[in-house]
């Protein structure tokens, strides 16, 4: 019994919570040089074959869920725990000998019990949180992962400075879940919107561009592909058009070109690839009004390019857990610094 409460009486002291947080940040601030989320094989080509398998076996690749920011979460929160549990009676006490306000003894206590809440609500949230990419076009309707909420993109527009480079990207959205319930809103940069319980962030913008296939003189297939997309010919499936890239101003003489999405476009540049049976046929860079033949009897051209939206999605169900933390904490530091007597 006197192992088990001077381990209880390290772990609620003040040095090892501090302690705790301090090797929280620590692991936080180095995790935050390592990109997120990617496959093994971009770390190991990014990172070098050794230092690649250190981030894979520490999970520093996801960092707010690996093991060992859970359990310096999980001691963290039961330092607090105890803290608060071991000045209960001391605190019930003094507010019976105190006369007057008794408020300001708890301030202290109330914090602790924030600081809990604050920390159990994002721990739980990043254990728990659902994240998902989509992109698309005006008009078009994605699926939000296996959720059944089907996204309808109902507009999406650049506002374009004077410079020619892009200010603000906004996205008109409804979302409807398998029920048929239905919200819509607007999602722009550092402006999410909040549709069924999902966050939508505008995240970025990309191309796409019209490709239209001639046969013999007649339009025989006519889509509208964003950059990376593929499509097999109509007439003969073993003859596929990869829309490699995009340029908003390419120059051909000196092959400048820009793929960012944030440059207007004033002389466009389309990079295609053609495959015939999986194996490559042909890539160049077409500009407005040049032509691919193909066979001698396609001919394929490329036009009209457009931005899709890309949006991340993200779903918290412990955000409420944070906010009242948050606001716990607060109502403890005002107890404690304007409530209590010198």
């Amino acid at each position: 019994m006197k192992v088990l409460k001077k381990i209880r009486k390290i772990i609620g002291s003040m040095p090892f919570a501090i302690g705790v947080l301090v090797a929280l940040a620590a692991a936080c601030a180095l995790s935050s040089l390592v990109t997120q989320g990617q496959t093994a094989e971009w770390y190991t080509q990014e990172y070098g074959e050794r230092m690649g398998a250190v981030i894979l076996a520490l999970h520093a690749d996801d960092a707010y869920h690996s093991w060992w920011f859970l359990t310096l979460t999980g001691f963290l929160c039961l330092s607090l725990i105890l803290c608060n549990l071991i000045r209960v009676k001391t605190l019930i006490r003094r507010s019976k000998n105190e006369k007057g306000n008794r408020a300001g003894i708890w301030g202290a206590w109330v914090c602790h019990l924030g600081i809990l809440l604050l920390v159990s609500g994002f721990a739980l949230g990043q254990m728990t949180q659902e994240e998902y990419t989509i992109y698309g076009l005006p008009g078009q309707t994605k699926e939000l992962g296996e959720t059944g909420v089907r996204v309808q993109i109902e507009d999406f527009a650049i506002e374009w400075r004077e410079d020619g480079s892009a200010g603000q990207y906004t996205a008109k959205l409804t979302a409807e879940d398998a029920q048929g319930k239905s919200e819509s809103g607007t999602a722009s940069v550092n402006h999410p919107a909040s549709l069924l319980g999902y966050e939508f962030y505008q995240n970025s913008a990309g191309w796409a561009a019209d490709l239209t296939v001639v046969k013999n003189g007649t339009e025989i297939q006519k889509e509208t592909l964003c950059v990376g997309e593929f499509t097999p010919l109509a007439d003969d499936p073993e003859i596929v058009i990869l829309f490699r890239d995009f340029y908003p101003n390419y120059d051909a003489e000196s092959g400048n070109a820009s793929p960012m999405a944030s440059t207007k476009p004033d002389k466009p540049g389309y990079l295609y690839m053609v495959f015939y049976q999986g194996e490559v046929r042909g890539m160049n860079v077409l500009e407005t009004g040049d032509e691919i033949t193909i066979d001698q009897e396609y001919t394929v051209t490329f036009s009209d390019p457009s931005n899709y939206t890309l949006l991340m999605v993200k779903r918290d169900r412990f955000t409420p857990l944070a906010l009242l933390g948050a606001a716990v904490t607060m109502a403890g530091l005002v107890m404690a610094f304007y409530l209590r007597k010198r």
